[in-house]
């Protein structure tokens, strides 16, 4: 019955064959990987006799799990640390053996290989997509057909009665209503033709027209639908500009009540709108001001009287689009719109939080976290903002049944996690100890190497925070497995366990690891890409809906875009014959190869310098740097010769490498040539080659080079960044980091917790660095004793961080923040939700709009070459100049013939351009 959920079953069943071909190459891949591990490194992990680290090569089931630890890209640079040390360290010779390895297995098993899931993912969803359609249009024929039929019944039920045939009364009833439906289907007509042949849209006339002579004949006066009014399928509208419903609002308030009349009037105003737009973003901003740490502080109280204002004018604000558009009884009130109602409930709990400001309920503190959505009412201000957040809400009411899929399997590996581990991760902080009965008393542990620096400890018979003791638990556990992040070690914690209520054994049960290998390949690989390509499908199929209409394809789409947008260019051409002579030399193809040549020469000698390098080789390197300073200072001299101070300086880009070789020239004569320039020089040189494209140079050499097309491929990177992508993150983090100040500010600070004067929540800059951090957590801790400092959009231990913002007891309050709770404790287990939402929403949602946006812009991947694209407007320009020189080119259709034919490419407007 469910058929859109059958259809996707359906082509998840349907593709087993590319998964099962794909998960056999992945096998034989890691299965090479681990027998070439344990030649390179079987053996050689011993490197502290104490304690060999659980990740080694030194059997071939080890180094199965290893290998596929590092497929999954967590802790693999911790891995190649221990490879390279088991070889001597840098600078012995098998140390870069070990580097080749390591770098090998994550490129290609984990770029290349995992990436493939996406791409089944992706088009088993348009499999599933094109099925549905399939089902929906025989249901639309099926309906098409019902209606027909029925309309022949109900006119030869008139022609009956035409004929003085005796009906009931209420058929009159029916007659007028299908006079009305058709007299409504001729109003939304296309209209017809005049006398020109050009077709007419229905004038206002003629709509009174027909309705009047509709209500001649007794029936009601039609109603004309507005599709912008405000229904009840809780879409994106804009309100502000939507018309005054007829029906009384509030029933006390008819359409032409004055009070009403004016109501409207301010509620549409530009004006009115634009101000409180600048009170939400000013609002917002002081939300962030706060201090979370004390709450009777002096600047609390003075953003408390800035909230009254802002409380008052949001208020007044409701009020007046209450009496202006009614509350939620007809067509088009406020309340039928869900961005109305989003601001309605900002509103009240805003309200709400100030009337019970001084009362002690914990539910208090909750309604005024609420007061961060308000950035969201902004959404319906922007247009392209609104259309990124349209297709997040479409992918968000598509992925539906991809959900409740990943939550099926989800569920069914969290009950058998609970049947093969409950009551199996319990420990003693005495490793010797097993049971809880035996973990009792204190003991000695030795910090130091062999029985030196004695400790004497307390044992304590603990459990691991992920386990598997319910099925709550089990999710818990499993979605941080999902993320990559820590898995390791729970795998290792379920390898070692034993029995219920029994401490671990090391290696008792190496064989449940099947268990997580299986899903990891179901849930993270399969299910989450699904998940991911589910995003892109509806961010593309959003996109081209704009277009639907429209009878041009994508390819001429873009053609006109370019000739809207492109700028004419200018060829200079000397006079002077020694002139000519050195503009032919610099603007011919072999000049460009041999600059191009010295360029990257020049980076790789910029990248031969290292730390304590001998004398005589860095006075070898800098000869070569001189000598490259020297050859692009004459190819500047040549080119200001050729085209003049004038006609070279309009290039930005000669401009920018005219500063890089005077600044050059200028370091080298002064004999302070400083490592950080040099780079930073060497830097500018590539970007140099890589940006300086626009004048072709680049780009012809680089696209007759490298034919996987690098400058098409940077040029779509730099479309990735779309502002209003990027203005949602912006605004999904500001939510996120004030909710993490409301709720977790107030937790103590403890350098032995995640929670760090490095890593909290105590002040919105913190809050966004704890969002965003990337801070690789150290192995050795005697490197940089206590230091946990952890990201959550990245997904670098965010699970740490979620465990340290719990209730629990060792989550102690600040002693600066103000005595709430007797318990003294501030954590609270809305951190579950907090850190999970956030990640699903950042990581597996919003983040993967700019991988859209990145596939979107690929369209050399499948586009048809023999046509014009993107990728030919630079050479399109230059060939125009060539034949037209010096003039506005894109008015000429010849032009565009004959640049076309020389460049081998139809402009696909040809039909266009031929007539």
């Amino acid at each position: 019955y469910w058929s859109s959920l059958s259809n996707l079953v359906a082509s998840l069943l349907n593709s087993m064959r590319s998964i099962a071909g794909l998960l056999l190459l992945l096998s034989l891949f890691m299965l090479i990987c681990s027998l070439l591990g344990m030649q390179i490194f079987g053996g050689k992990f011993n490197i502290d006799d104490d304690q060999i680290p659980r990740s080694n090569f030194d059997s071939f089931w080890r180094a199965l799990i290893t290998v596929f630890q590092i497929l999954t890209g967590e802790d693999w640079n911790a891995v190649m640390y221990d490879g390279i040390r088991a070889w001597g360290g840098i600078g012995e010779g098998g140390s870069a053996l070990a580097i080749l390895y390591f770098i090998f297995l994550v490129v290609v098993g984990n770029y290349i290989l995992l990436n493939v899931f996406l791409a089944i993912a992706v088009d088993n969803l348009a499999d599933a997509e094109n099925l549905t359609e399939m089902e929906e249009e025989k249901k639309k024929k099926k309906e098409k057909a019902r209606e027909k039929k029925m309309k022949g019944s109900i006119d030869s039920q008139n022609m009956l009665d035409q004929e003085g045939a005796v009906v009931p009364n209420h058929s009159s009833t029916s007659r007028s209503n299908i006079t009305l439906d058709k007299s409504t289907q001729e109003l939304h007509s296309t209209g017809t033709l005049n006398g020109n042949g050009v077709a007419r849209t229905a004038s206002h006339n003629d709509i009174e027209a027909q309705s009047a002579e509709h209500s001649e004949h007794g029936g009601s006066k039609p109603v004309i639908n507005n599709n912008n009014d405000s229904g009840g399928d809780g879409s994106i509208e804009d309100i502000d500009k939507a018309p005054m419903p007829p029906e009384s609002a509030l029933f006390i308030f008819s359409s032409t009540n004055i009070i009403r009349v004016i109501c409207y009037k301010i509620a549409t105003n530009t004006y009115f709108v634009n101000f409180i737009l600048c009170m939400i973003i000013v609002s917002s901003i002081l939300l962030a001001a706060e201090d979370p740490l004390n709450a009777n502080a002096k600047r609390n109280q003075v953003l408390n009287y800035f909230d009254y204002f802002f409380t008052s004018v949001f208020t007044l604000e409701i009020i007046f689009k209450f009496v202006a558009y009614g509350l939620v009884l007809h067509k088009g009130s406020f309340c039928r719109s869900a961005f109305n109602l989003l601001d309605l409930l900002v509103v009240s709990v805003s309200v709400i939080s100030i009337v019970l400001r001084d009362s002690q309920f914990s539910v208090v503190r909750i309604l005024r976290v609420l007061r961060v959505l308000r950035p969201l009412r902004a959404i319906n201000r922007a247009k392209g903002l609104k259309h990124v957040v349209q297709c997040v809400f479409v992918a968000v009411k598509t992925i539906g049944n991809i959900m409740l899929v990943t939550m099926l399997f989800q569920f069914l590996f969290a009950v058998i996690g609970v049947q093969l581990f409950k009551g199996t991760f319990f420990y003693c902080t005495d490793e010797e100890k097993l049971s809880e009965l035996q973990c009792r008393g204190p003991f000695v542990e030795f910090k130091g190497p062999g029985l030196s620096n004695p400790v004497e400890k307390k044992r304590e018979w603990k459990r691991h925070d992920f386990n598997f003791d319910n099925v709550g638990n089990a999710m818990l556990t499993l979605f941080t497995v999902m993320t990559f992040e820590g898995w390791p070690s729970i795998l290792e914690h379920s390898i070692d366990s034993t029995d219920v209520d029994e401490g671990p054994f090391q290696n008792n049960r190496p064989w449940v690891a099947i268990y997580y290998i299986i899903y990891i390949i179901i849930i993270a690989f399969f299910m989450v890409n699904i998940f991911v390509g589910f995003v892109i499908v509806t961010f593309q199929s959003e996109g081209e809906e704009e277009f639907k209409g429209c009878e041009l394809d994508k390819n001429q789409r873009q053609c006109i875009e370019f000739a809207l947008k492109a700028k004419p260019l200018r060829r200079y051409i000397p006079d002077n014959r020694t002139q000519f002579h050195i503009w032919r030399v610099v603007t011919s193809q072999a000049f460009e190869y041999l600059i191009f040549a010295f360029i990257v020469c020049n980076t790789v000698v910029l990248m031969m310098q290292y730390y304590q390098e001998p004398k005589l080789y860095t006075r070898v390197l800098d000869g070569f740097n001189i000598g490259f300073t020297a050859v692009f200072f004459l190819e500047c001299i040549l080119k200001l010769v050729a085209f003049k101070p004038k006609n070279y300086f309009i290039d930005r880009w000669n401009l920018f490498d005219f500063i890089i070789v005077v600044g050059s020239v200028v370091d080298i004569t002064m004999n302070e040539v400083s490592d950080v320039f040099r780079r930073h020089r060497g830097i500018s040189e590539l970007e140099l080659a890589m940006e300086s494209g626009s004048d072709g140079r680049i780009q012809r050499i680089s696209e007759q080079m490298f034919a996987f097309g690098f400058f098409r491929l940077f040029r779509a990177l730099r479309l990735v960044l779309s502002p209003y992508v990027a203005l949602l993150i912006v605004m999904m983090f500001f939510i996120y980091a004030v909710i993490g100040m409301q709720m977790f500010g107030r937790i103590a600070l403890d350098s032995d917790t995640s929670m760090n004067r490095n890593n909290n929540f105590q002040t919105f800059p913190q809050s966004l660095m704890v969002l965003f951090r990337l801070v690789l957590r150290p192995n050795n801790p005697t490197l940089i004793p206590r230091l946990v400092i952890s990201r959550s959009a990245t997904g670098e231990n965010w699970q740490q961080i979620m465990l340290a913002c719990t209730h629990r007891d060792d989550v102690k309050c600040d002693p600066n923040a103000d005595p709430q709770e007797d318990s003294g404790l501030c954590g609270s287990d809305f951190a579950y939700f907090y850190f999970v939402s956030f990640y699903s929403i950042c990581s597996f949602l919003i983040i993967n709009l700019f991988v859209a946006v990145i596939m979107d812009n690929f369209d050399y991947l499948t586009r048809d070459w023999s046509i014009l694209g993107p990728a030919s407007f630079g050479r399109v320009r230059e060939g125009l100049v060539r034949v037209r020189p010096g003039c506005a080119w894109l008015r000429q259709t010849r032009g565009h013939r004959d640049c076309s034919q020389a460049n081998s490419a139809s402009l696909g407007l040809w039909k266009v351009l031929s007539t």
